[in-house]
């Protein structure tokens, strides 16, 4: 089967199409990306402005006719925090399916953390034990932690990079107080989740998964993507605190000439350095790895497994007790000592 995942985010709506197989892993056949741009759109009240709602429709039926083309069998549309919070989210689904042909679903960030986990937990394996999974988005940041295939904490915070620099960076380069602020309520929300992420034990792995963290570690000097997601991808916490400053004294477009940052992320970077360093710092995290796999992915490999081909499932049955004539005739495996 073709599969495709469009998430529809702050700063473009991206068609992932994988051709999937039960046992095989969701590598990409073709990605798309097209421009929302929705940060530079959200009004006063909390709504996305009318040329925003233009462009995340366009958008869309852009990525929509990409998946035609590509042949795409089933195609599962989502919209993250972006529009997930927007006052006016009725109107931009209704918009998107009277113009397009289909409604895109909401997945709670709760949720979001979940199946972002599942993916990273899938591409490290079971030998990687006690995981804990960082994704700072446009809207909001997504945590996760466990052994298992699920999470046993799943936690989303309104500290997204996007959200973030509409509320505290107006200025551009932003001025020293604004970035003051910005680090203290990144810390006071933070400090509402660290004392439990402590309590929960210390990971044996940190891994991130989100634009932001690819960006900062390919300023660390990590290598570009075009190298293939099989290539190690590491950021340290010293790594973040040495570029915050730097990146605090330059312009958006200064920043879009750094090499890995886009120009659309270039205003938001900051943002995203200063929630990825304070949450390195209060988790205790000195490094960790960037994972190529995310929340498209754990969507993929979430239908893999609800779908699995029921036909070659083991018949099990319930142990029960063995007939009386045959209970006799069984000899222990193990013989109690006198």
């Amino acid at each position: 089967m073709r599969l495709g995942v469009l998430d529809i985010g702050s700063n473009s709506a991206q068609l992932q199409v994988v051709d999937v197989r039960p046992g095989a892993p969701p590598l990409p056949a073709h990605s798309v990306k097209e421009p929302t741009l929705l940060g530079e759109e959200i009004e006063p009240d909390g709504s996305v402005s009318p040329a925003g709602v233009e462009r995340v429709v366009r958008a869309v039926a852009d990525a929509v006719g990409a998946a035609y083309r590509h042949g795409v069998d089933q195609l599962y549309t989502f919209a993250t925090s972006a529009v997930r919070d927007a006052t006016n989210r009725d109107e931009i689904v209704d918009r998107i399916h009277a113009d397009v042909g289909m409604r895109p679903q909401f997945l709670s960030g709760e949720h979001e953390a979940r199946l972002t986990y599942l993916a990273a937990h899938r591409w490290y394996g079971w030998s990687v034990g006690r995981l804990l999974v960082l994704d700072i988005g446009g809207g909001s940041m997504e945590i996760a932690l466990g052994r298992d295939a699920d999470p046993e904490l799943a936690l989303s915070l309104p500290l997204g990079a996007g959200r973030l620099t509409r509320a505290f960076l107006s200025s551009d380069p932003p001025r020293p107080p604004e970035l003051k602020a910005l680090r203290r309520h990144v810390r006071e929300t933070l400090a509402e989740v660290v004392d439990r992420l402590r309590w929960e034990s210390v990971p044996h792995k940190v891994v991130a998964t989100s634009k932001t963290f690819k960006q900062l570690a390919r300023l660390a000097g990590a290598p570009p993507q075009r190298e293939g997601p099989f290539v190690d991808r590491d950021l340290t916490v010293e790594d973040v605190r040495r570029w915050i400053p730097r990146l605090a004294r330059m312009s958006a477009a200064q920043r879009a000439r750094l090499r890995g940052v886009s120009q659309p992320r270039a205003r938001q970077i900051l943002a995203g350095a200063v929630v990825a360093h304070a949450t390195m710092s209060a988790l205790g995290v000195e490094r960790l790895q960037v994972c190529p796999w995310a929340l498209r992915e754990g969507i993929m490999l979430r239908h893999l497994e609800t779908t699995a081909d029921s036909a070659v499932a083991l018949p099990l049955q319930p142990l029960v007790r063995l007939p009386e004539q045959l209970d006799a005739t069984v000899t222990p495996l193990h013989q109690p000592s006198e």
